[in-house]
């Protein structure tokens, strides 16, 4: 297939998810599927349903995953199916919500015993910055608070992959010298709906960012335990 445009960014990310996606997975729920870079990447190798409640980010997510998997113009709390997930996933959304324990605890009806929820969110306390309040974030995350937020919810046997060293770093300096000069005022609310669409490649630079980031995606991966990433990935099963 077509790579999607996933930025520099998502593609450290991807390579982390890779790690830790469960080899028993055949269905998957992916909630926030954002402008569905990543919904093309999965609905390539399973059975795909996406969730995107931004109605212009849907449209975008909802023609690149077409082809092989579902796009849902819903939030999870509404969504119904008549059957169960074996992955549910949400990636760089749990920062978003005010009770991300809450929300979490909402998803797990969506799994089938035994299921899995896999999730990225920005990593480091310390580093909370311009680009997090600009994003819409309420926080970001210690690896010890995505093990306790998943640990509180009933999840167990966490696992975890700190990304984004050393390249993310450099992006991360950049979206905050980005957020510096923005000046609009807006909701936590209407931040959040367009931080999905924010600082994203166009579809012809989709190779590029592919080919680019190809070396930090193995450079990264000796740092996966380290403090000097940007992300965390982390899987939780019921």
């Amino acid at each position: 297939m077509t790579s999607p445009p996933l930025s520099l960014s998502a593609w450290l990310r991807y390579d982390a998810v890779l790690r830790l996606l469960p080899a028993r997975t055949k269905r998957i729920l992916e909630i926030g599927a954002g402008l569905g870079s990543f919904g093309a990447l999965l609905s390539a190798r399973y059975e795909y349903v996406g969730l995107e409640p931004d109605l212009a980010s849907y449209e975008v997510a909802r023609k690149r995953v077409s082809e092989s998997g579902l796009l849902v113009n819903e939030t999870a709390e509404r969504f119904e199916s008549t059957e169960h997930f074996d992955l549910v996933c949400a990636f760089e959304v749990l920062e978003h919500m005010r009770d991300d324990r809450a929300v979490l605890a909402g998803w797990l009806r969506h799994l089938r015993p035994g299921g899995a929820v896999l999730v990225s969110v920005p990593f480091s306390r310390d580093r909370f910055g311009p680009w997090d309040r600009r994003a819409g974030h309420h926080r970001r995350y210690d690896e010890a608070d995505i093990v306790e937020t998943m640990t509180s919810v009933g999840l167990g046997s966490i696992e975890t992959v700190v990304y984004g060293f050393p390249l993310g770093r450099l992006l991360e300096v950049v979206r905050n010298a980005v957020a510096r000069l923005d000046r609009e005022q807006e909701t936590m609310d209407e931040r959040t709906a367009r931080s999905g669409r924010q600082l994203q490649p166009p579809d012809w630079a989709a190779a590029s960012t592919r080919i680019v980031s190809a070396p930090f995606r193995l450079a990264q991966r000796p740092f996966s335990r380290s403090r000097y990433g940007t992300g965390i990935v982390a899987l939780g099963e019921l």
